[in-house]
């Protein structure tokens, strides 16, 4: 059976899964759509980290390789605030994709106090496993909604990712297409 199917096999599982049938509590009983948003996005997580365990990297560490893929050589602090994640995180994340081989990093020629964090030459197959596994997280999460809700849902999330942005000076909202 594929990762993807593993991620949501067996749907009876999930109904006796206490993680997809716990009921609002009662603190929460006045912000139910963010309960909800909390949930989910504890779900989708596990999920992407057994698609993702396929490529030998956890949740997270895909997205520096997919911000190190398509802006190239960037510094550790602009990584760190590109991410929005505590340093010792990122620290952290950029040693293990080192160990692994994934990144490279080395002084910044134009300030040696810097550090400059690159993709590993030749980890193409990296980039496709992790293009694959998001491809089956999106198909996963995503099951049994048209292409219309598909389209609604991407910009009622965007404008709540916009509402949890205004007034948080660090929160880089994404360019939308």
């Amino acid at each position: 059976m594929s990762a993807i199917h593993e991620a949501g096999a067996d749907a009876g599982a999930a109904q006796d899964d206490p993680a997809c049938t716990e009921s609002l509590p009662s603190a929460a009983r006045g912000g139910p759509v963010s309960h909800a948003i909390s949930r989910v996005a504890r779900l989708h997580r596990a999920a992407a980290a057994k698609l993702l365990r396929g490529a030998g990297i956890y949740p997270g560490q895909e997205l520096v390789m997919m911000l190190l893929w398509d802006r190239g050589p960037l510094r550790q602090s602009d990584l760190i605030k590109a991410l929005e994640l505590d340093p010792s995180t990122v620290t952290k994340m950029l040693q293990r994709l080192e160990q692994a081989g994934h990144v490279r990093r080395r002084p910044d020629p134009r300030d040696g106090r810097a550090v400059l964090v690159e993709a590993a030459e030749g980890n193409r197959g990296l980039h496709d496993e992790v293009a694959h596994a998001w491809t089956g997280l999106e198909e996963h999460t995503l099951a049994g909604l048209s292409p219309a809700e598909r389209t609604q849902l991407a910009a009622l999330l965007a404008r709540v990712e916009t509402n949890l942005c205004t007034g948080t000076a660090d929160c880089a909202v994404p360019a939308r297409d």
